[in-house]
């Protein structure tokens, strides 16, 4: 029976350094964030719409989700040029399963 060894002489290279631009990796953070946001805030627009067409809220609290859509729209919009991303940026492509964000 051979019994093999291990090289104990071969290391690995520690030296090697992902070159990152940081710039760019700052705006993509950005961007991944605003787009979770965004999910979210579509998610919430969707829930309140359920609810709305059940019945289950009062004529204010119809008023007040629509406002706080709006204001919440506006300031994505607000976030998205103060940051140069395009609202088409934030839906990312899942290959097979179709886009991240539906498209209207």
């Amino acid at each position: 029976m051979t019994t093999r060894r291990l090289d104990t002489t071969t290391r690995l290279d520690t030296t090697t350094r992902l070159d990152v631009d940081s710039d760019q990796l700052g705006r993509d953070l950005v961007a991944l964030v605003l787009t979770v946001v965004e999910l979210l805030r579509q998610l919430m627009e969707r829930q309140a719409i359920r609810r709305i067409d059940q019945g289950d809220l009062t004529d204010g609290q119809v008023d007040e989700i629509g406002t706080t859509l709006m204001l919440l729209d506006e300031r994505m919009a607000e976030l998205c040029e103060q940051h140069g991303v395009r609202p088409e940026d934030l839906n990312l492509d899942l290959g097979p399963l179709g886009s991240l964000l539906p498209r209207d």
